[in-house]
């Protein structure tokens, strides 16, 4: 993580600079480009993951299938199918677009999170995965209408930004077309 850098960009998504993954998540986290991945089995079921106890923003809260940064110069799902690749150790098929510009930002134990960050959704097969422990503690597999209902629920232990990443696909008419090829 010490060598991976991240793309510093102003409100317009403009790169403003690099600076090294493992020192730019703080309390005052500049802006920077990331991405979220949604991938679903070929029943439709949702990826979830619950965070390393060592990553450094939202240990062990659960989240969406994957998270990462764009490398200088990397288009997003390219970085995304890398990282998939990476975190979860198997290829993600399918992958596509879904929401583009998605931003958002978010505090935790005095840590930030703040990014322009595009949604990605795609399909993954249940049995090649291989989780990295140094980012995943653990992986379940979840309905998409039980996920919607469970992120309802008061005290439901989702990261902020995938909760307000559903909301957004499941409103979104291209997604819901998606889903129901599965």
């Amino acid at each position: 993580m010490g060598d991976e850098w991240v793309v510093l960009v102003d409100e317009a998504d403009r790169e403003v600079g690099l600076a090294r993954k493992a020192e730019v998540h703080h309390g005052a986290t500049p802006l920077h480009r990331a991405f979220s991945a949604f991938l679903f089995d070929r029943r439709g079921r949702l990826l979830l993951q619950q965070r390393s106890v060592v990553k450094p923003t939202w240990p062990l809260v659960w989240s969406n299938s994957c998270c990462g940064h764009p490398g200088p110069a990397e288009p997003t799902l390219s970085a995304a199918r890398r990282r998939i690749a990476d975190e979860l150790g198997a290829p993600p098929d399918e992958l596509w677009l879904a929401l583009p510009s998605y931003r958002y930002r978010a505090a935790f134990d005095g840590v930030v999170e703040n990014e322009i960050c595009p949604v990605v959704v795609g399909r993954i097969e249940p049995e090649a995965l291989a989780p990295d422990p140094a980012e995943v503690a653990a992986l379940r597999w979840v309905d998409w209408r039980e996920f919607l209902a469970e992120l309802e629920r008061p005290a439901s232990p989702f990261s902020p930004w995938c909760r307000e990443e559903a909301a957004l696909l499941a409103a979104l008419p291209r997604f819901q077309e998606w889903r129901g090829r599965k």
